[in-house]
């Protein structure tokens, strides 16, 4: 069958794949899938959800290509297609931090008031590491910590921050990461950690990134 239009009906399937971006939800989804391959049950208990509203979400997303599922008996299991999803919220995100007023409000009134100072880049964050200098964190909880983690990261959830607190050196900086940029647990790690005197520092982004980047990942053996 030829195509009257081809232009066109490409930019209908891009706007069908915006569309299915086009949800908080839907990007909180990706934010999580970013840590590792999850199931319906697991992904509507991390937001708070129906598992039949999350179930909804999935399909739509993967209706759109974003994410693939793979049924393990009476689980099924979604995970986003490749990076380039990653790399499309990442765009969004970008465009909103440049130009919405509403999103500079946010950022202002909540995040620079827990954490001001420009964050650790990767590229500084690997060196100091090669060289020992710095106690790396990992904030979030301990199942997405056993998908997948920086090279000797400290596994410190902030649900259980107050219990390890006491372990850490306060002689040397620590770094604070968790499921990217915007992660609010790493702001308030970080927060917490500079009243209780550590120098403290947020790396730039998370593990989805870091992967994405092409540098080491840890895994705990079975955890997926």
């Amino acid at each position: 069958m030829s195509i009257r239009n081809p232009k066109q009906a490409l930019y209908e399937q891009f706007a069908f794949v915006a569309k299915a971006l086009g949800n908080p939800q839907r990007l909180e989804l990706i934010e999580h899938l970013a840590q590792g391959p999850r199931s319906v049950d697991a992904l509507a208990m991390k937001l708070g959800l129906p598992i039949a509203n999350v179930s909804q979400h999935l399909q739509a997303m993967r209706r759109a290509g974003l994410v693939t599922s793979e049924r393990d008996g009476k689980f099924v299991h979604y995970q986003l297609a490749d990076e380039s999803v990653l790399a499309a919220f990442a765009a969004i995100r970008l465009v909103a931090e440049t130009h919405s007023a509403e999103v500079e409000r946010v950022v202002r009134n909540w995040f620079d008031r827990h954490d001001d100072l420009e964050p650790v880049s990767r590229n500084e964050l690997v060196a100091r590491m090669k060289d020992g200098l710095v106690t790396v964190i990992d904030v979030r909880p301990a199942d997405e910590f056993a998908l997948g983690h920086l090279p000797g990261a400290i596994n410190m959830p902030l649900s259980e921050f107050e219990r390890f607190l006491p372990d850490l050196q306060t002689n040397r900086e620590i770094v604070a990461y968790c499921r990217g940029p915007w992660c609010v647990m790493s702001f308030e790690a970080v927060a917490e950690l500079r009243k209780h005197g550590f120098t403290a520092r947020r790396l730039e982004d998370g593990l989805p990134e870091w992967r994405a980047a092409g540098l080491a990942v840890e895994q705990i053996p079975g955890s997926c």
